[in-house]
């Protein structure tokens, strides 16, 4: 059996990109990839993820990172397709893309068991709309379950991949501006800094995401403030 792990890192920032990622082993590769530490990205260092990385690119059948702008993720908020949605989607694509490069004629021999760390608190309607979007379901067999990052080896490498490369774009973005502006999150106090400093010299930069409350929240003060100039 060939089992297609798939993962995201980067869901609630609101700076910098969401990334998704999947990452398609042989069934026999399990016991190895556990033996040679690959777990949830969040239990490992950085330092550990990058050497994991390396690893995992190695032992895959094939993998798949996309890349989440966040213009696009404001985009598709605009037009009422939520995060969970977007992530739907683009997780689709990862299984469309690896399936297709694969072969379909070999998944039908060896079925590919899909698993996918769910984003949401409703796991049969999320996973309904997931498979709404995925081709060629009927030679696959798909399950989206909480805590799959810790519970799959498949799940715990696409963790790693999406981690590593999101923390990658995130130094892009900090040498691009010139600032470290911590992790890009709305609980980090270097980000809540940045925010307020900067938000309006980066604004046309495309590294915000907008719609997030935090965003409107730094916004809506810098606006009160002016007004109060008067």
């Amino acid at each position: 059996m060939l089992i297609l792990g798939i993962d995201d890192a980067g869901r609630g920032p609101v700076i910098g990109p969401m990334v998704l990622a999947g990452v398609l082993i042989n069934w026999g590769d399990e016991t190895y990839m556990k033996e040679i530490g690959i777990r949830d990205s969040k239990m490992l260092t950085a330092k550990r993820r990058e050497f994991l990385a390396e690893k995992i690119k190695k032992i895959a059948l094939d993998y798949e990172i996309i890349k989440i702008e966040p213009k696009e993720i404001d985009g598709r908020n605009g037009v009422g397709i939520n995060l969970n949605q977007i992530e739907a989607i683009k997780m689709a694509e990862i299984v469309n893309k690896i399936v297709e490069r694969y072969g379909k004629d070999k998944c039908k021999e060896e079925k590919i068991r899909v698993i996918v760390d769910c984003p949401s608190n409703n796991i049969k309607k999320w996973e309904t709309y997931f498979e709404k979007h995925i081709e060629n379901k009927e030679i696959l067999e798909i399950k989206a379950e909480w805590k799959a990052d810790v519970n799959h080896v498949a799940v715990s490498a696409a963790s790693i991949l999406a981690k590593t490369t999101r923390d990658a774009e995130i130094e892009k973005i900090k040498k691009h501006v010139g600032v470290d502006f911590g992790s890009g999150y709305s609980s980090d106090p270097i980000t809540c800094k940045f925010l307020q400093e900067y938000s309006s010299k980066f604004k046309k930069d495309g590294i915000f995401r907008e719609t997030w409350q935090t965003w409107k929240d730094v916004c809506n003060k810098k606006e009160q403030k002016k007004l109060g100039d008067f």
